[in-house]
């Protein structure tokens, strides 16, 4: 009786879950396994002709392109963190302690995730332009202060680049953060304040352990959401000055949109996939350790 029971219960959690898992085979499996199939042949169009093996691979790795937006990726990675990892927790931790406005400062830093990504990517583009043209350059020349090259130069572009990624997704961030933070209990910090804890202590003891969790997941969301960046570089930089801001991502689209070579762009995705795997399996066998 208890075998059956927990037989049709089983069947009805499974039925529960029967859509979102047929959509997440046809939107996420079915294209990768897709992707895979293509990158495996010679095409004409998305129309297979020939097996070619690992062919289309060899190519990707030997093209001009593929080391440096390899590196850049990297680069985007590393400086989404150093920039815009910790500025969401920062602003949350801020506005939490704020009493009174609470919800314009809640608002205030959401607004640019309601811009339209394009029009954001624009706007910063024309922000950075070089020459005096530039609004930051038409501020700086108001204080007497000499035109930057900013995205022409090779070593400000990726930096220059996440500073538009944090300003465009911190927002969003914070809010989670927030809703972290108002899930403290509220007598920690009562009984910290009566033990003498200051501020520093209090983050220290209570408020960073308590989103520590919720920072790892997003941590690796992050990473997995950067190293796919794309259209920031295509809009603002074209990948220049001399492939100085290339991302992976933009050469699929190069290949795919501009070359018209479906195979090498499946074979790169491909690659991008295997990439993020290995890193998450990484970040979970390191998490699972520390917790251990």
């Amino acid at each position: 009786m208890n075998t059956g029971a927990a037989v049709k219960k089983n069947i009805s959690g499974w039925l529960i879950m029967l859509p979102s898992l047929v959509l997440f085979a046809f939107f996420i499996w079915v294209p990768l396994l897709q992707s895979v199939r293509l990158s495996l042949y010679k095409a004409n169009g998305v129309r297979l002709i020939e097996f070619t093996g690992l062919e289309n691979y060899t190519n990707v790795f030997n093209h001009p392109d593929f080391l440096p937006a390899l590196r850049n990726t990297f680069s985007y990675t590393l400086w989404s963190l150093v920039i815009g990892f910790f500025i969401p927790i920062v602003l949350a931790i801020i506005i939490n302690e704020i009493r009174a406005g609470k919800s314009f400062f809640k608002t205030s830093v959401y607004i640019p995730n309601v811009v339209p990504g394009l029009a954001m990517v624009m706007l910063w583009a024309f922000i950075f332009r070089p020459g005096n043209t530039g609004i930051l350059n038409i501020i700086l020349g108001k204080a007497g202060i000499e035109p930057q090259p900013w995205l022409t130069n090779p070593q400000w572009t990726i930096p220059l680049i996440v500073v538009t990624l944090t300003w465009k997704g911190a927002g969003a961030t914070t809010l989670l953060y927030i809703a972290g933070l108002q899930g403290i209990d509220p007598e920690l910090y009562e009984a910290a304040i009566i033990d003498g804890a200051g501020i520093i202590k209090r983050l220290r003891y209570i408020t960073l352990p308590s989103i520590y969790n919720l920072a790892r997941t997003l941590l690796i969301l992050q990473i997995i959401a950067v190293f796919q960046i794309l259209y920031e570089p295509l809009v603002m930089t074209n990948g220049g000055p001399n492939n100085a801001s290339i991302s992976i991502m933009q050469l699929v689209f190069k290949f795919a949109f501009e070359k018209f070579d479906y195979p090498r762009a499946a074979a790169v995705s491909v690659i991008i996939s295997l990439i993020l795997v290995i890193f998450t399996a990484l970040y979970f066998k390191i998490n699972k350790r520390q917790d251990v």
